[in-house]
């Protein structure tokens, strides 16, 4: 079983990480080309907008809903009875969301408004932004589809496709910068194309399992109703860390020009690590959670949790150690290039400082909400996250004030400090509860791993930071120079790091041996 959760967690990873690869090379273009400025901002707004309903609807709510009920049907029912059920909900989805489309189109304005209050200090800014999301809005529709779609393939271990997904979105927008590098309309219509290939590139793959009929509308489906049923708690729960964000962004258009994409650029760099392994072990052990629930292997259950959760942190402790530590020649390697400024490079630092401190959180939060979901328990998981979304809201309220009445020129750290504080509080009521409930029950050997992983991080701080150097030198650095150097930290902090695990007697067959 682990074996197999293994290479399913890699496949999403590999496939991952080449998005990531990709859309590193996107952000170098939009921060050399556009910077930090005001058009970047308004595109950046525009983006950010579906990117929420995306994030909270079809990663989210949807997805955490669906698949567990799907690999229900499948590993229960007929395969005739899976198809008509991909019909039903694929039909209902798309219809729903062609109004949501619709309306949320119409209303851009108004929706720039609610999401960017800052910008009606200045209208040209609020205008701009309102045309760009006309195009992008669309995007949430062919994104859910996809995400359904990558549901049903992930659930017959085809892992491969959904996580290669992503890709098309990163070309789309580097193919955009040179149709036309002045503009940032093209970076909309480029997000607008990008969703529906995204939907397209997956209908092959379902038609080879015989998984792609006719949709057809079915709102009075039970089993549509079931899977309505256990969205709505789970796009609350799924939307707190969005929500999160979105106030973040929101108090970051009232402090000028540069904020808003200080945090996303920021945000970006940490969600990198993220997506590669975090959300990779999250995707993968979903369908597996599901089946052991459905079959009733609670002993399986607990041991797939265990292994996740011990993945997870060989990962990333690591990845977040080296986050926090080499976050300035990293923001500098990556984004600092023709209109992004040394002051840009500063500011985006001391955000990814913020975000790096809750890196853990986040991860945590996304190998444990498998664990309720799999189960079709959604309330347990909204309630924590909105606790954890009140004590980040607070927090980040309470920042802001202080910030804008000191006049602290980089009052965007503290909205994402906030948000990390979010993230960790939710991590924390979610692994409580698994534990309290017997759900989950800590394998042999967690003192003796949690040493090694110790050991292990402080020799790669030690490395990072002994070759690092001042961050004048990379500001001041030609761009090659930094991307060597980076590499090199990089591969130096890489190789210490696992050679002290190695020398810890830690082996890559104690995450391939069974569990069962």
């Amino acid at each position: 079983m682990s074996k197999s959760l293994f290479r399913a967690s890699g496949v999403v990873g590999l496939m991952t990480l080449l998005s990531r690869l990709l859309g590193f090379v996107r952000e170098i273009m939009l921060a050399a080309k556009f910077g930090a400025g005001g058009g970047m901002d308004a595109f950046l707004v525009a983006l950010m907008i579906p990117n929420f309903g995306r994030r909270m609807f079809a990663e989210g709510a949807f997805s955490q809903a669906f698949v567990p009920v799907f690999t229900e049907t499948k590993t229960t029912r007929s395969h005739e009875e899976a198809r008509d059920l991909v019909a039903v909900t694929m039909g209902t989805l798309g219809g729903v969301l062609s109004v949501i489309t619709i309306i949320g189109c119409a209303a851009a304005p108004l929706l720039v408004w609610a999401f960017a209050s800052g910008f009606h200090d200045d209208p040209a800014k609020a205008e701009l932004s309102a045309g760009l999301l006309r195009w992008t809005f669309p995007y949430l529709m062919f994104i859910s589809l996809t995400s359904m779609a990558g549901g049903v393939l992930n659930a017959y271990g085809n892992f491969a496709i959904p996580a290669f997904t992503p890709v098309i979105l990163n070309l789309c927008l580097i193919a955009s910068a040179f149709i036309d590098s002045g503009s940032v309309q093209a970076l909309a219509w480029a997000v607008f194309a990008a969703g529906i290939l995204q939907f397209l590139f997956q209908l092959p793959a379902l038609w080879k399992l015989r998984l792609l009929p006719r949709p057809r509308w079915g709102w009075r489906d039970l089993r549509v109703r079931r899977i309505v049923g256990l969205m709505i708690p789970v796009m609350i729960g799924s939307s707190v860390a969005q929500i999160s964000l979105l106030l973040n962004s929101n108090l970051s258009t009232h402090l000028g020009d540069g904020p808003v994409s200080w945090l996303y650029y920021a945000n970006r760099l940490m969600e990198f690590p993220l997506g590669i392994f975090s959300i990779a072990i999250g995707t993968a052990i979903l369908p597996t959670l599901s089946a052991q629930h459905a079959t009733r292997s609670a002993g399986q259950f607990a041991a797939t949790l265990d292994w996740s959760l011990r993945l997870m942190l060989v990962i990333g402790l690591p990845a977040a150690v080296g986050m926090v530590l080499l976050a300035g020649p990293l923001v500098a390697t990556v984004y600092g290039h023709g209109r992004f400024a040394a002051d840009d490079v500063a500011m985006t630092t001391y955000a990814l400082w913020a975000y790096g401190l809750g890196f853990i959180g986040f991860s945590l939060i996304k190998v444990l909400t498998p664990g309720f979901y799999a189960r079709q328990e959604t309330r347990l998981p909204v309630r924590f996250a909105i606790i954890g979304l009140c004590v980040g809201m607070a927090v980040s309220l309470l920042l802001f004030a202080l910030a804008r009445h000191y006049h602290f020129a980089a009052a965007h750290v503290g909205l994402a400090a906030s948000t990390s504080i979010t993230a960790w509080v939710n991590a924390l009521l979610l692994f409580h509860r698994l534990r309290r409930d017997g759900i989950y029950t800590a394998g042999a050997g967690w003192g003796l791993f949690a040493l090694r992983l110790l050991l292990a991080c402080a020799a790669l701080a030690a490395v990072v930071l002994w070759m690092a150097g001042p961050l004048d030198w990379w500001t001041a650095a030609r761009a090659r120079d930094k991307a060597l150097q980076t590499a090199l930290i990089v591969a130096a902090a890489i190789v210490v790091y696992f050679g002290v695990l190695a020398a810890s007697g830690l082996r890559l067959r104690h995450f391939r041996r069974s569990l069962a």
